[in-house]
């Protein structure tokens, strides 16, 4: 009996442990299938939700929780975000955004923003309002170039800038003349 006990236990053990290297390679990486991962970066960007930290890269949002325990949601594989604070005086240097943390210089002010593809494709050509933070922040498509235009009260920014996994997210170098 005492055999058959110590075989059971040796062999629950190793099944469990099993799982136990399972989880851990995949502990705190949630799919963004999982979750509107767009309508998070938003709460974030936008400051409604309270977490001290939450920055995104080109392939993933990273939060640090109250507890400093940290989540990280993989983005769309079709879709880059980029964040851009255009300023007229103030700014800082930036390249991976922080949503949490990053402040822009012009807050909940509205932009005439054209943006069109390395073919000439236009891509936006809208009035945006930069978020509380001073930023503008756009889901574009992934591996791909970009030219800017953005314009408010007669100034204007025109520059030039890709999607592709090594890119900033974090755009704090147009300035409005």
């Amino acid at each position: 009996m005492r055999k058959q006990w110590f075989f059971i236990c040796a062999a629950s053990i190793i099944a469990l442990s099993g799982c136990g290297s399972q989880q851990s390679e995949n502990k705190g990486i949630i799919k963004s299938e999982s979750v509107n991962i767009k309508q998070l970066v938003s709460n974030y960007s936008t400051g409604n939700i309270e977490d001290p930290s939450a920055s995104i890269n080109s392939t993933q949002l990273i939060v640090t929780k109250q507890d400093n325990s940290q989540l990280t949601y993989a983005l769309p594989k079709d879709e880059f975000f980029v964040s851009i604070a255009p300023y007229i005086e103030q700014t800082h240097p930036c390249a991976t955004h922080s949503l949490t943390r990053c402040r822009g210089e012009l807050m909940n002010e509205e932009f005439e923003v054209y943006i069109e593809d390395r073919e000439g494709n236009m891509i936006r050509d809208e009035k945006l309002t930069s978020n509380s933070h001073g930023f503008i922040d756009l889901w574009l498509p992934r591996d791909n170039e970009f030219s800017i235009s953005i314009t408010q009260n007669g100034k204007t920014v025109k520059s030039n800038f890709s999607t592709f996994e090594s890119d900033d997210t974090c755009i704090t170098t147009m300035q409005l003349a």
